[in-house]
C-alpha cells in the first residue's frame, strides 16, 4: 500500500519509538531480534514523548536527529501518529490518505512519513482466519465494526474499505468519529441518530444494540469488530471498551490491537460468547518487519521478530 524501501549501509543502527506512555512496549525486543539474527549492530530505544503541546521540542529534537543521520528510523505510536503529519517533509501515498504515519525515515534530504500499520493489519489478519478480509465477486460487502478513531483505526478502515467492507466506527466522542467518517466518504452510513453521510455512532449500549439490531433486520452481515483503543493496555487490563450489557453479533470475529497483554478482558469475553478472538501482537510484529525493511533496505526476520514478541503461536 504504497510502502517504499530505502537500502541504508551502516555499520551501527539507531531505531526508536515515539509515544507515551510506552512502558508496555514490545518494539525494542523486536527489533533488536531483527538486528542480532541479521547480525546487524544497533539499538532501539523508547522515546517517551508527551502530547503536544508539551512534547513539541522533543519531536523536533528527534526529527532533527534523524535529519543529521543521528538517528537512522522511528516508529510513532500514540499520540502522535497524527501530530507528525505537519512535522515531516514528505508522505506516502498511504499516510496521506490514512491521515495518519507511524514510520519516519530520510530519503536523500526529505524527512518521509510512512504507514505501515495498514499492511500490518492486513496481513495479520490474513494470518488469523484466511479469507475474511476478501470480498468475493457478487458478494454483499460485510460490515465491520471499529472502535475508537484515532491514527490506528484510520490505518484499519482504509484497509477495510479498500478491501470492499462497510465500516461503521464507535467512539466516545462523537465528533472524532464523525471526522473519520467524513475522511473515507466511501463508507455506508448507519445509525439514525448521527450524521447521514457517516457511519459514526457513540460507543455506548443503545447505539451498539441498535446497530446489531439493524444489521440483523437488514441482513447485513457484521463480521469483524476491531478494538483501535487503548482500553484493555496494561497496567489497566481490567478495562473493556465492549458494553457489558451489549451481545455479541453472532459469529463476528473479535480483533484486538491491544497486544499487552496478550488475552485482554475484550478477547476473554469474546471467546466466552462463542467468537474467534485475536490479540494486536501478529499486527505489532509485522508493522515493525515493514518499518524495518523501510529502514534498511533488508527483509525482515519475521520469524525472529515474532519469538522475541512472544508470538510463538502464529510462529
Amino acid at each position: 500500500m504504497g510502502v517504499q524501501f530505502t537500502v541504508v549501509t551502516e555499520s551501527y543502527y539507531s531505531f526508536g519509538l515515539i509515544g507515551y506512555p510506552l512502558g508496555h512496549s514490545l518494539s525494542p525486543l523486536i527489533h533488536t531480534a531483527a538486528l542480532q539474527a541479521l547480525n546487524l549492530a544497533g539499538e532501539y530505544r523508547l522515546y517517551a514523548t508527551p502530547p503536544l503541546p508539551v512534547g513539541q521540542a522533543e519531536l523536533a529534537r528527534l526529527l532533527g536527529a534523524v535529519r543529521r543521520g543521528e538517528i537512522h528510523g522511528l516508529n510513532a505510536t500514540i499520540p502522535h501518529k497524527q501530530s507528525l503529519l505537519s512535522m515531516v517533509d514528505d508522505l506516502s501515498p498511504a499516510a496521506r490518505t490514512i491521515g495518519a504515519l507511524n514510520t519516519l525515515v530520510l530519503r536523500g534530504d526529505r524527512l518521509v512519513g510512512e504507514n505501515t500499520d495498514a499492511p500490518g493489519f492486513a496481513a495479520d489478519l490474513e494470518r488469523c482466519v484466511p479469507g475474511l478480509l476478501a470480498v468475493g465477486s457478487g458478494q454483499a460487502a460485510p460490515l465491520a465494526l471499529v472502535l475508537g478513531a484515532g491514527g490506528s483505526a484510520r490505518a484499519v478502515v482504509f484497509t477495510l474499505q479498500a478491501a470492499g467492507w462497510r465500516v461503521a466506527i464507535a467512539t466516545r466522542r462523537l465528533q472524532q468519529g464523525l471526522d473519520l467518517a467524513q475522511a473515507f466518504p466511501g463508507l455506508a452510513a448507519f445509525g439514525q441518530n448521527v450524521h447521514p453521510s457517516s457511519t459514526a455512532l457513540l460507543l455506548e449500549t443503545s447505539d451498539l444494540q441498535e446497530l446489531i439490531a439493524r444489521c440483523a433486520d437488514d441482513g447485513i452481515r457484521l463480521a469483524l469488530i476491531v478494538n483501535t483503543t487503548p482500553l484493555g493496555m496494561s497496567p489497566r487490563i481490567d478495562a473493556n471498551p465492549w458494553p457489558e450489557k451489549v451481545s455479541y453479533p453472532p459469529e463476528a470475529v473479535v480483533y484486538d490491537l491491544v497486544y499487552n497483554p496478550g488475552e485482554t478482558a475484550l478477547m476473554q469475553q469474546a471467546r466466552l460468547a462463542g467468537l474467534a478472538a485475536f490479540s494486536g501482537l501478529g499486527m505489532l510484529v509485522e508493522q515493525a518487519a515493514l518499518a524495518f525493511e523501510i529502514w534498511t533496505g533488508l527483509p525482515a526476520p519475521r520469524q525472529a521478530m515474532r519469538l522475541a514478541a512472544g508470538d510463538t503461536i502464529r510462529a
